[in-house]
């Protein structure tokens, strides 16, 4: 026996399982994103040298503004509070510690910060720089 096709069931595509499979790309890549953007978050005007390193993601990372303000993984910080939050990351990255200033700076500022580096127990820096 054969069957008719009835005319009278209409044919529906449901929506809602694309629309969570969009929305869920969308919060991926916008997490993914923004992880990848960490080191690049603050506007530095980063000195150019000849050779670049890629940078270490553990790294505790210092930047200086041309303003004079202090972030510490892109958080903004004192000097006076930047050595005891330095202290604990200092311990984990073995001694090595970013530093990122612009290069319209003051450089009183950034040798600031280095002494405070030191006197944390850093023993090296990774001097972010861009590429010419």
């Amino acid at each position: 026996m054969r069957r008719r096709f009835r005319e009278e069931t209409p044919i529906t595509f449901d929506f809602a399982p694309m629309v969570d499979v969009v929305l869920l790309l969308l919060i991926f890549f916008l997490l993914t994103s923004n992880l990848a953007a960490r080191q690049n978050a603050l506007p530095l005007d980063l000195p150019r040298a000849s050779t670049t390193v890629q940078e270490t993601p553990n790294l505790p990372l210092v930047s200086v503004t041309t303003a004079g303000k202090i972030y510490l993984n892109g958080k903004e910080t004192t000097l006076t509070r930047l050595g005891g939050l330095l202290k604990p990351l200092i311990a984990t990255s073995g001694g090595l510690v970013g530093l990122r200033a612009d290069e319209r700076g003051t450089y009183g500022a950034v040798v600031q910060v280095m002494d405070i580096i030191k006197k944390s127990g850093g023993e090296r820096l990774a001097l972010g720089t861009r590429g010419k």
